[in-house]
């Protein structure tokens, strides 16, 4: 099979390797505010579920445990070894459901489920298969659900996998970050190959139908060489979907990942040597290069919805289930509505207080604009079809594009020279290497991003 991409040019990576949003969404997070809290929300989701309303949703459950600390996590999450402490948070997160199951219309059915962590695996099979019951009985889920859940191998049983499949969950998506030794101690996350291999083999015996690989570039004491070897395996193993994240080394967000040394990190020439091997292997192993850090077999749902231009993306990265609104639950985890988004708090204490109180848990949130609106659709669609029809954006948004996007436009100017991208009067399409930093083309159409990097560092780099 030929390779995807003729070539990779380090020296366009190099260039743009700099610190730049995720667009997860748009606006992005650190717009959010507190003027936006749980009255809003609720006055929300009453008017998104007035009579008549019946068009799908989306439900993520976030679950914050895990038995130890990986040093390079990002993630919300906290370490406990308290089995009745996981039932407690359990237990608010259905008194939270049910707080809001009465405000959604019995109409709306749900069309995706996502566990994100944490490590929902973490739950023991018989709170897995009791927290799976009551979504259930709460909600009603249309025949073709795309039910994922992240899962962490280390402890993981048959039983753990059996009560989620049986529950009804059909994708899973695991972290194995790199199958070095010396790099899995530096960042406390022994995970042996043998045991990630033993995982997948009972995921495919139960009938998993999706199953997706997280690996970081950029972690202590990887090399070009070492890290190929991992590529090498993640190829044998042969998942439907691979995530090739870059670290984001951020101590100043997250604390704990002072606990890894920056002198343990590979350089910045190796990081990008390392992506550019890792591109080349998975492409030329067949798999298809959806954008930012994903790869996607040719079958997969993903690179099919690429390929008819309804890819989408939301807080838990591209979708194939576009314009559903999503209703998040458990600390930290975020809703996503077609006008606005809600964040729930981030620590435990005050989670568990509102709720027991009865109050909704948003903490900050955001109402957007009409501006907001025409920028989400132009980053949106730039990021998931690497392909802007202007005269669409015209028509939907009755603007003239040019200028109003004058500013952006004139920031295009370099990945025009380099050929990163073509600017015809129609459309503006994404080529070759602009798919490798196309989050550094789509921050050309962020109205926020200025003023935010001036205030503090907010962002991984996007290389």
């Amino acid at each position: 099979m030929g390779r995807q991409f003729q070539s990779i040019d380090i020296g366009v990576l190099r260039k743009y390797d700099r610190p730049g949003p995720r667009y997860t969404s748009y606006p992005t997070a650190p717009v959010f505010s507190n003027d936006f809290g749980p009255d809003k929300f609720q006055e929300e989701i009453v008017r998104t579920n007035a009579d008549g309303i019946n068009s799908d949703i989306s439900l993520y459950i976030h679950f914050p445990f895990c038995d130890t600390l990986c040093y390079f996590c990002g993630c919300t999450m906290l370490v406990t070894h308290s089995r009745e402490r996981i039932k407690e948070y359990n237990e608010k997160v259905k008194k939270e459901i049910s707080l809001v199951r009465p405000l959604i219309s019995s109409r709306r059915r749900v069309t995706q489920l996502h566990w994100g962590g944490g490590t929902p695996s973490y739950l023991d099979p018989d709170d897995i298969i009791d927290m799976n019951s009551f979504i259930r009985k709460n909600f009603i889920f249309t025949d073709d659900i795309e039910a994922c859940v992240e899962i962490d191998p280390r402890g993981l049983t048959f039983e753990h996998m059996k009560s989620l499949r049986d529950g009804g969950f059909n994708r899973v998506s695991m972290g194995v970050q790199d199958f070095n030794e010396k790099v899995q101690q530096a960042v406390n996350r022994i995970q042996p190959e043998k045991m990630t291999r033993t995982t997948i083999e009972w995921c495919r015996k139960l009938g998993f139908s999706s199953i997706n690989l997280d690996l970081i570039y950029g972690l202590p004491f990887q090399s070009l060489r070492s890290f190929e070897k991992t590529i090498n395996k993640i190829i044998d193993i042969s998942p439907d979907r691979i995530a090739v994240f870059n670290y984001a080394y951020v101590p100043w967000l997250k604390p704990h990942m002072k606990l890894i040394h920056p002198e343990d990190l590979p350089a910045p020439e190796t990081k990008l040597q390392i992506l550019k091997m890792t591109i080349e292997k998975l492409t030329d192993a067949g798999y298809r290069y959806i954008g930012m850090d994903h790869f996607a077999k040719p079958s997969d749902e993903l690179a099919a919805a690429q390929k008819n231009k309804t890819l989408y993306r939301n807080f838990q990265g591209y979708s194939t289930k576009a314009g559903t609104d999503v209703y998040a639950f458990g600390m930290s985890s975020i809703s996503q509505f077609t006008d606005i988004y809600a964040q729930n708090v981030k620590t435990l204490p005050e989670y568990y207080r509102r709720i027991a109180s009865g109050m909704l848990a948003t903490n900050v949130g955001y109402r957007m604009s009409s501006d907001d609106h025409i920028r989400k659709y132009v980053i949106n669609r730039l990021m998931c079809d690497f392909e802007l029809d202007k005269r669409d954006v015209e028509r939907r948004f009755d603007i003239k594009f040019d200028s109003y996007f004058a500013d952006g436009i004139d920031q295009l100017t370099d990945f025009l020279v380099e050929g990163c991208i073509t600017n015809t009067p129609d459309t503006i399409t994404v080529r070759d290497m602009g798919r490798f930093i196309i989050r550094n083309i789509a921050m050309c159409f962020d109205a926020y991003l200025e003023k935010m990097t001036k205030e503090h560092p907010l962002f991984s780099r996007t290389v």
